[in-house]
């Protein structure tokens, strides 16, 4: 179980100092599908980062099964099981994707078959993909979705993923659900998701709307979608007509 509590993050810009996160906490069971969504600069990247170590916050607290894990490293959070997946991920010239699931996974003698495993969960071809560097040569949504195989390879008990979907096509969208639904079926990890799709929205146990720098709204995904929509609707003339024509 992760617990954060009273999360807040503060940066000064110029000598002006800006609230990223104001006094955050949230609970989140082992097992569970939470997605993080909300409209972009609301803090859901940032507060992600803080749970693996890439951010400090400036106040709070950050519990794992009841270990006080605030002060420790990324290195020591990886330890214990926590994995992140970047939303750009970066890229390693002169290793290739076969290196990457192997230091992953931690065992020196994968095999092709295990490699084809990870990498089929996320729609690539091993045959295509594993002797390949991870460089410029690859786009980004080929990077992408190697990032995440790599993070099946490791078997982490807590994933994180920052929006998943971006860069990739839609076939390989629907794959990658495929493997969330199959993880989360398991419940061989807990997930936190990062997203603003309605297909990844609807997996969740939990949705949680972060804005402004704070948790606006949490539940289910069937009581929090109408929320998102009247949100994102309210205020635009052009869908307010609309509505309005068909009452």
């Amino acid at each position: 179980m992760l617990e954060l509590k009273h999360i807040s993050y503060v940066v000064n810009d110029a000598g002006v100092e800006q609230t990223i996160l104001n006094d955050v906490s949230v609970t989140i069971p082992d097992g569970k599908l939470i997605v993080f969504t909300g409209p972009n600069g609301g803090g859901k990247t940032t507060l992600a980062k803080i749970i693996m170590g890439l951010v400090t916050p400036t106040q709070g607290q950050i519990l794992l099964n009841g270990q006080d894990v605030t002060a420790l490293s990324i290195t020591e959070r990886a330890r214990l099981g926590i994995s992140y997946g970047f939303q750009q991920p970066p890229r390693f010239k002169g290793i290739t994707v076969r290196d990457l699931l192997t230091i992953a996974s931690g065992d020196d003698k994968l095999t092709k078959d295990k490699c084809c495993h990870y990498l089929t969960q996320v729609g690539l071809c091993a045959n295509d993909y594993l002797d390949r560097e991870v460089d410029v040569s690859l786009s980004g949504g080929e990077v992408k979705r190697i990032e995440i195989a790599t993070l099946l390879a490791r078997g982490s008990a807590f994933m994180i993923f920052d929006e998943p979907e971006a860069g990739i096509d839609l076939w390989s969208f629907a794959r990658l659900t495929e493997t969330f639904e199959s993880i989360h079926r398991t419940h061989s990890a807990t997930m936190i998701i990062i997203s603003h799709q309605e297909r990844i929205i609807s997996l969740a146990d939990e949705v949680i709307v972060v804005g402004g720098g704070v948790l606006q709204y949490r539940g289910t995904a069937d009581e929090i979608l109408p929320k998102i929509m009247q949100d994102t609707t309210h205020g635009c003339p052009v869908l307010t007509r609309k509505e309005a024509a068909t009452l």
